[in-house]
């Protein structure tokens, strides 16, 4: 089982700690896999700043093969964020440096390096909306997508540019009634999305293929035990993906009910296990500044 983050990466610095952790979306997923029992890879871009090299060290410190990436001139991704009550608050960021104005596309040699993968996840912080026709061209590999919670992801000709391309989409749905984000995947499916997935915090998950919909409930932590809910979103998508490949999913065949049913606890679990991470995963380092 082989799985590829593909896009985004971004050094996450806690203004609070006073620590800089390597972070991303598609980084973050291939780490989890990768942690669940799968051969991982990230392909992305790296600055050629420090912080670059101490995203890549910490990558492949994790075992995730990096050896693909590109490292460009210019500064990477930082964003800037504190912990309250267990809660990250998101104070900003650089844009997401040269990984974002300069991403990767996929020529022949790299779409061959992508093909042996059982699965390819990438984000809307990625910029590869253009490459994801391609991936779906292979013909092999699942696509996962992540479309995050803001409103400009939902709107209708950005779904349309995804959806089509993808055999998974999470969307981050904490804010929604259970209607809402059931009526929220079922548009997903129906502008092309193979399954969607909406996770709810605290309140669980539901996952939908146009066909069924299946709810799983949240693994709550104890009052005071939570570190931070930094990359639950993403350890949630990675425990589920993961699960489903284990079952046998594949390309063009819809997971029976009760693969998705196990895929949402097995999610659940490894959002559970994540609440007790600093960082998105771990390898945090002082920061050269302390505050914002």
């Amino acid at each position: 089982m082989r799985v590829l983050g593909f896009g985004d990466n971004i050094v996450d610095r806690f203004v609070d700690r006073g620590v800089d952790y390597p972070g991303g979306n598609s980084v973050n997923v291939a780490v989890y896999a990768r942690r669940l029992g799968a051969d991982s890879a990230y392909l992305g871009v790296f600055g050629d700043d420090d912080l670059g090299t101490f995203l890549g060290g910490a990558i492949a410190a994790e075992g995730v093969d990096a050896g693909r990436c590109v490292v460009r001139r210019g500064e990477s991704g930082v964003s800037h964020l504190r912990v309250d009550d267990g809660e990250r608050i998101f104070l900003g960021w650089n844009g997401g440096g040269v990984t974002v104005r300069e991403p990767l596309a996929l020529d022949d040699a790299l779409l061959g390096y992508v093909a042996g993968f059982d699965l390819v996840h990438s984000s809307v912080y990625s910029r590869s909306e253009p490459e994801l026709p391609k991936l779906a061209a292979l013909g092999g590999p699942l696509v996962s997508f992540d479309l995050s919670s803001e409103e400009e992801y939902r709107d209708p000709a950005y779904l349309d540019r995804v959806c089509p391309h993808a055999d998974l989409v999470l969307l981050s749905c904490s804010h929604l009634s259970p209607a809402a984000t059931e009526e929220l995947l079922a548009e997903a499916v129906r502008r092309g999305a193979g399954l969607a997935l909406g996770t709810r915090g605290v309140d669980g998950a539901m996952a939908a293929d146009g066909r069924v919909t299946v709810s799983g409930p949240a693994r709550l932590v104890d009052d005071g035990a939570l570190v931070d809910t930094m990359g639950c979103g993403d350890a949630f998508l990675a425990g589920f993906a993961v699960s489903l490949l284990r079952g046998g999913w594949t390309r063009g065949a819809r997971p029976a009910p009760g693969l998705i049913e196990r895929a949402l606890e097995d999610g659940a679990l490894a959002a559970y296990d994540q609440c007790f991470v600093e960082g998105a995963f771990g390898h945090g380092r002082p920061s050269p500044v302390a505050s914002m």
